[in-house]
Parts: structure tokens; sequence; C-alpha cells
């Protein structure tokens, strides 16, 4: 368990770097009248994503969840390829990336990285949902894989509602309308 518990902490650590870099693009994006929305439920994702590290390491701990190999190797390949897109995700967007939901009226939606793609349509969503079930399961913890997935796919819709509404808003704002497809103008968790 000692490596699992540092790949817990490598994640965490992940998740610190993602705030410093939220809160240098917020400045960013607020310096150029970006508008936050969502601020009811950021602090309900802070806790559901804080309470996946946590709870990882006390599932393993206190159910005494062992390592399978078959199960294990494959869910740590998912866990990086998560990290790698939601990396993708951060590169891709720039200063408009942020774990809050910020949108800069007027900009035109990103169009490049993952938001190129027009059948991926939430691709950070996507790394944090992979992870939530990958992470977990490298060392089967099963209950905290599917808790996490239940409350963050709840979250999600709530998040995706107002991320679209945001968006729209800022594109009604910029008199110019926002394609269906890829609508990228930040991403989040």
């Amino acid at each position: 368990m000692p490596w699992y518990a540092l790949l817990v902490l490598g994640v965490a650590a992940e998740r610190v770097a993602e705030l410093v870099v939220a809160r240098r693009n917020a400045r960013w994006s607020l310096a150029r009248g970006g508008v936050v929305s969502g601020r009811a439920h950021y602090p309900w994702l802070v806790a559901l994503h804080t309470g996946l590290l946590v709870s990882c390491l006390v599932e393993v701990r206190l159910a005494g969840r062992p390592f399978v190999p078959a199960l294990g190797w494959p869910m740590l390949a998912l866990v990086l390829a998560a990290q790698g897109l939601r990396w993708w995700c951060v590169v891709s967007l720039g200063p408009r990336w942020n774990t809050r939901v910020i949108v800069m009226p007027g900009m035109p939606p990103v169009r490049r990285g993952p938001y190129r793609l027009s059948w991926l349509r939430h691709p950070n969503y996507v790394a944090v949902a992979v992870e939530g079930v990958a992470l977990p399961l490298v060392h089967t913890a099963w209950l905290t894989a599917a808790g996490f997935t239940v409350l963050n796919a709840v979250l999600m819709v709530v998040r995706i509602r107002c991320e679209e509404a945001a968006l729209a808003g800022a594109a009604g704002n910029a008199e110019r309308p926002v394609p269906r497809g890829n609508r990228a103008n930040r991403s989040a968790m």
C-alpha cells in the first residue's frame, strides 16, 4: 500500500498544481472582463475531489482492499491517460482554463487540442470521470469508485448546465452564435 499512497499523494500534488494555474488564469480572465458563474456548486466539487483522494486511502486501509494486478495495472494506465488528457486541456485552453466557470465575453471558442474534436464535447470532464473510477480501482477501492461516479455525475449535470448557460450568455453578449459542436471557452476541474 505505500506505493498506492504515493500515487494518491501524487494526484493530490497535481490538483494543487491545477489550483495554482487556475488562480493565475482567474486573475488573467477577470482583468479582461471575465465573468464568474456557478459559485454555489464549486465548493461541492472541491469537497468531492478531496473526498475522492481521502476515500481511496481510507477504503484500501480499513477494508483491506488488495492490489489485483489484472485490474490494478490497467487502472493505473487509465489514471495516467486521464492526467495526460487533463493537461492537454489545460495547455490547449491556455489562460482561459480554470477550475471555476469563468467565461470571456466576446472571445471565440477554443478550437485546438481536444477541443477541435467535435465528438468529445467536454474532454476535461471525461478525464475527471475516468480518473474518478480508475484511481480507486488501482487498489480495488470499488466503493469509492462507485460513490465518486454517482456524485460526480450529479455535479457534472449542474456544472455543464451552468457552463453552457454562461457560454451562451457570453456568445449573446458578443452577438455571435456559439456553434453547437465544441464550445469550450474554458474548462473545469
